[in-house]
């Protein structure tokens, strides 16, 4: 499909304005929706967020009021499309619930851009936290069972595994190795440049969820799960964010953002199954569309530039679509479980000199290792059902991760 936004004609700014019965759209049925539609929602969710924070950092580093009031007029009607994505999930659905949807999210969007991935230093990074976005989903799944009596298979319907990916308690690493090469090329791969744009976007929505709502949890192991994973997500915002070419000026940073948001409501608008919500991604990808092209007028006013210098050729790529990974997820738990992150680099735990910083860190925070929250969720439901929650097709690629009555937290850790 060669679709090119930027030879679209796009409505009027001002028509975009929506009344509050407009944010207040009729929410998904949350045991009738598709895992993708919810999936879809929250991705999108995050989107926006970011679009709203990018522009409030441009207002931060602007002094032309022009400019600012423009930026601020595109950030208003953002911050109106994010109100109407959040008011789709419904009132029933718990805070436990929706983040089954996050964890989902992370997994399989992780896995779909890793798979098409060009580069092989983003890909590289992708696999990495795959593997630990896997993990959250067991352990968040754990806890739904043993707090609520309910079955995460239930929201992720037959597309994502839960079983144990590399145990939770390897991921805290020493900020340091978090920091990565970012891709300083204006004509890298345009899927390369989105896809980093776009997985960053999507776990930073995570990492805001978690650090803001995960203390309404309704008991302390819950709590304590939410503060560690958050932790996690702080790291996985950290390495996907330092990817992002830093050279980008703020007009063709803006040009970009709105390029990509436009881009992934043209996916979610072909992809989506249900009807209702099909309507609210067309309206919004034409709403991005005026988004786009006011950007590029403030690109060709403030900077004498034209989109094809920021976006060579100008079509959309491959549109994203969601899908089962289950076999792709597997191939690398099998390959790189025991991976860590070494600044720049990926290596096996055990290559590590005994006075890395990851040791140092790990000997910090992880004192008592048996009283980590996600090692305890495991071990708290093991203890009731006699076994851990999982569901998976065929038996764990990785030997050590088998045991449904033993929860590892050595694997990926120690040498």
């Amino acid at each position: 499909m060669n679709f090119n936004p930027f030879l679209e004609k796009p409505k009027k700014l001002e028509s975009e304005v929506m009344s509050w019965k407009d944010l207040s759209p009729k929410p998904y049925d949350k045991n009738e929706v598709d895992p993708y539609t919810r999936v879809r929602c929250i991705l999108m969710n995050g989107t926006e967020y970011e679009a709203v924070w990018s522009k409030h950092h441009f207002n931060r580093h602007c002094e032309d009021n022009d400019a600012r009031r423009m930026v601020g007029a595109i950030r208003n009607m953002e911050q109106q499309q994010q109100k109407l994505i959040s008011g789709l999930k419904p009132l029933d659905e718990d805070l436990l619930e929706t983040t089954i949807g996050y964890e989902q999210l992370a997994v399989d969007l992780t896995a779909i851009l890793a798979a098409r991935a060009k580069d092989k230093h983003v890909k590289d990074a992708l696999d990495f936290a795959l593997l630990e976005d896997f993990d959250h989903l067991y352990r968040y799944a754990n806890l739904l069972e043993s707090d609520f009596g309910e079955h995460a298979e239930k929201y992720v319907g037959d597309y994502t595994e839960i079983m144990p990916g590399r145990p939770t308690i390897a991921h805290h690493r020493h900020p340091y190795d978090n920091i990565k090469n970012p891709i300083c090329n204006k004509k890298a791969d345009p899927i390369t440049k989105l896809d980093v744009s776009i997985i960053t976007a999507a776990e930073q929505q995570t990492m805001n969820y978690y650090m803001n709502l995960g203390q309404f949890y309704r008991n302390k192991m819950g709590r304590e799960l939410y503060t560690e994973i958050a932790m996690v997500e702080e790291e996985h915002v950290s390495q996907y964010g330092s990817l992002i070419d830093p050279t980008c000026s703020m007009c063709e940073d803006m040009l970009m953002h709105e390029y990509i948001e436009s881009y992934l409501y043209f996916s979610m608008l072909n992809d989506e199954t249900d009807k209702n919500i099909k309507k609210i991604w067309e309206m919004l990808f034409n709403q991005e569309l005026t988004h786009l092209h006011e950007a590029l007028k403030m690109l060709r006013k403030y900077e004498k530039k034209d989109w094809m210098d920021v976006i060579p050729g100008g079509v959309y790529p491959e549109l994203i679509s969601f899908h089962s990974n289950k076999d792709y997820v597997r191939g690398i738990l099998g390959k790189t479980v025991t991976l860590t992150a070494d600044r720049e680099k990926y290596v096996d735990v055990k290559k590590l000199a005994d006075d890395a910083n990851f040791f140092k860190y790990q000997n910090k925070v992880n004192k008592k290792p048996a009283e980590e929250a996600g090692h305890v969720v495991i071990e708290k439901h093991i203890q009731r059902f006699g076994e851990d929650y999982r569901v998976q097709d065929k038996e764990h690629p990785v030997k050590l991760l088998r045991d449904r009555k033993e929860d590892n937290f050595t694997l990926g850790r120690t040498k």
